[in-house]
């Protein structure tokens, strides 16, 4: 899950962005609304999480421009206004959710699930393919019943893979995916762990690398491209 986070209070964005990256969730910041703007017209995210008094175009406005375009992109409300009326209005714009300041990190990550489980094209909370059994609450994997230890970075580019339905994933939606903004295009991060993740789950193989296009999970898939275990 890639999430973006219009906070202009730098201390609770980076301890925001930091929190999601163990539960598994790539964060960017935003702190003020032309720079959230500008990363919404580049990036595809899950949900965006909105502070309704950054400077520049505000959180309501960022919102109404949301739902104005027809994407369909989840909206939490993150703010210190927590009068009804403050709520209420939050949720005329158009936000999904409303959760105010101050809160607990567990139960923003909760709420960004829930909410990733209700958009159009999410998937069940547990995803079965070939053999595999992911659980994004839990954070557990299984293989054929046998428990699968992951890192979260792992964790995350599988949970990608998973969702695919079997269909190729290219290295750059990986990266997209399962990374920050600050990641380097040019890094060899997904392939790095594309093979780490391959080898914990065990043979035979069932993340194939289709060459020149991407990754697959499926049953019988073997490393492809002449690899052996590498991405």
């Amino acid at each position: 899950m890639r999430v973006l986070i219009a906070e202009d209070e730098p201390y609770l964005a980076q301890a925001i962005q930091g929190g999601l990256r163990l539960e598994a969730i790539a964060a960017d910041i935003a702190g003020d609304g032309d720079t959230a703007l500008e990363l919404l017209s580049i990036n595809a995210y899950d949900i965006a999480v909105l502070d309704r008094d950054i400077p520049g175009p505000s959180g309501d406005e960022i919102a109404r421009r949301i739902v104005a375009s027809g994407s369909g992109l989840p909206i939490l409300m993150l703010t210190a206004a927590d009068r009804i009326d403050d709520k209420a209005s939050g949720f005329e714009l158009g936000a999904d959710d409303y959760l105010t300041k101050p809160f607990e990190l567990r139960e923003l990550v909760l709420r960004l699930r829930a909410l990733g489980r209700r958009c159009p094209h999410s998937r069940p909370p547990v995803r079965e393919i070939a053999g595999l059994r992911l659980d994004p609450f839990r954070r557990e994997v299984y293989r054929d019943g046998r428990y699968v230890a992951l890192t979260r970075k792992q964790f995350a580019v599988l949970e990608v893979l998973i969702a695919a339905e079997g269909g190729v994933v290219s290295a750059e939606d990986l990266l997209k995916r399962a990374w920050d903004e600050r990641a380097d295009p040019f890094t060899n991060a997904v392939r790095i762990t594309v093979s780490a993740l391959r080898k914990r789950l065990g043979e035979p193989w069932i993340i194939a690398t289709v060459a020149g296009a991407g990754y697959r999970i499926g049953a019988g898939a073997d490393a492809g491209g002449g690899e052996s275990g590498g991405g």
